[in-house]
């Protein structure tokens, strides 16, 4: 008798482990992979059915996007400041088969409440509808609209940070559009869905001549006082490089081949600091890895050197480290790497990681989730970041930069103008910046898609310092 009991006993402790494990199979391990079956309409509707939360500026204020009530009882999206924020904040049309992108896509969890698992089960059980939670950005909307209206159409993009906490204040990309207006924009010139800030790939120019300041200075091979041969035309792996306009400034010391932005002697500085020691220090600020950013993986690329698009390392037999030196050969960066260089030297020599979100905010406005800052790395000493502080200030007093000069504050930039097809002079025109030079709470790099003849320091560094102005207000 006892033992058609126990095996009576066994069979329902099997059939019980089964049913747990085929529960657990579709309500935990697997319940990803079940709501982003396309077929599932039960998981999209009750999506819809979610007044999603908002997205919002770092005033607390302004809304960048939102849910607004829709036919039976579900809710749509919608972005009142239009194009202003449209990459950045991304956008969320589910019911047309859209895939989210942006900050909607990476908060996703968050906007639609998921994290808050406990009133979402009381929710549903007492019939209440699901609200989600909002998220407040560090994103500056006026200072997001100078960058905008300044880049004029031109094709380009301003990137600015906080330096000591990695905030993002501005992320702008032109061209933009209507996010109500996506379809077209698929098709549209220009490349319009391109977040140009975390996805452009331009070559640096002369901004890059920071990083290589960084790797002399840091690495003691050299001080902002060291002598180095600044007479053109040189040749660098069996080719001719000249200064720009031709100038042969013969011995000059670091300082000054900054502030007037001598080709030879910073080509001459990269090939006796050598690729290794460059390498290192490009690793340090990010190059060759995706940014520590907030943002979506897929709509982020990084910098470096490449070839047919596929990254290279810099200390590869194929770099030309003396052109790549001045930011030329085969380097390639987005204006987000670039304003992370800024910053880092800004910083004291700490990078911090970019951040867009600054905190989760519950259905009454409370704080749930402090979004804090977090060190990415120690690009170079302390020592080391004042000197090039100190040369970068020269560049705006009176070398490259002067025309992003402000008021009564201290600016300390780097100009760069890339050549982008000298038969028919087009140019990458860079500015990289932070100020106040004394006490820096803003990092900022800007760049214009191929400039018919224009220069780092005429086209790009006023929109910086109308940008500088507007964040420092």
């Amino acid at each position: 008798m006892t033992r058609p009991i126990t095996r009576l006993f066994a069979l329902f402790v099997v059939l019980f482990a089964v049913l747990v494990a085929f529960t657990s199979r579709w309500t935990y391990f697997e319940a990803p992979q079940l709501r982003a079956e396309p077929f599932n309409r039960r998981a999209l509707l009750e999506e819809l059915r979610v007044d999603r939360g908002q997205i919002l500026a770092s005033d607390g204020k302004t809304v960048l996007a939102k849910s607004v009530k829709a036919a039976a009882g579900t809710f749509r999206r919608v972005y009142p400041t239009g194009p202003l924020f449209v990459q950045t904040v991304g956008w969320s049309f589910p019911a047309r088969g859209i895939p989210d992108t942006g900050t909607e896509l990476y908060r996703r969890d968050a906007l639609l409440g998921k994290s808050d698992s406990i009133s979402t089960a009381i929710g549903r059980l007492t019939g209440k509808r699901h609200t989600g939670n909002s998220v407040q950005t560090h994103l500056d909307s006026v200072a997001q609209a100078v960058a905008v209206r300044d880049l004029a159409g031109r094709p380009g993009s301003v990137v600015a940070l906080d330096p000591r906490t990695g905030a993002v204040r501005v992320m702008a990309s032109v061209p933009d559009f209507l996010p109500s207006d996506l379809n077209a924009a698929r098709t549209a010139p220009g490349s319009p869905l391109l977040n140009r800030a975390t996805q452009g790939q331009y070559p640096p120019g002369s901004t890059f001549k920071v990083v290589t300041a960084v790797a002399a200075i840091d690495s003691g091979k050299y001080t902002p006082q060291s002598t180095v041969d600044g007479s053109s035309p040189q040749d660098f792996s069996s080719t001719p490089l000249n200064n720009d306009d031709g100038i042969n400034y013969g011995p000059v010391d670091l300082t000054t081949a900054l502030t007037n932005s001598v080709n030879t002697a910073w080509a001459n500085v990269a090939v006796d600091v050598g690729r290794p020691t460059i390498a290192k220090y490009m690793r340090r600020f990010g190059f060759g890895s995706l940014p520590q950013l907030d943002y979506p993986p897929r709509q982020m690329t990084s910098s470096g050197a490449k070839i047919a698009g596929s990254g290279i390392s810099p200390t590869d037999d194929r770099i030309d480290v003396a052109r790549l030196g001045i930011g030329q050969d085969k380097l390639v960066v987005t204006p987000l790497q670039m304003a992370e260089v800024a910053a880092a030297v800004a910083n004291k020599g700490v990078l911090m990681k970019p951040r867009i979100a600054d905190r989760i905010l519950d259905q009454d406005g409370r704080t749930m989730q402090r979004i804090a800052p977090a060190e990415q790395s120690r690009v170079m000493s302390e020592k080391t970041a004042a000197e090039v502080n100190l040369m970068m200030q020269r560049v705006v007093d009176e070398g490259t930069g002067t025309a992003a000069s402000l008021d009564g504050v201290s600016v300390a930039g780097k100009t760069g103008t890339a050549q982008i097809d000298p038969t028919q002079n087009l140019t990458q025109p860079w500015f990289i910046a932070f100020a106040p030079a004394d006490n820096p709470q803003v990092a900022i790099a800007v760049t214009v898609e191929r400039s018919f003849g224009g220069f780092g320091g005429t086209v790009a560094a006023p929109i910086a310092r109308d940008v500088l102005e507007a964040l420092l207000r």
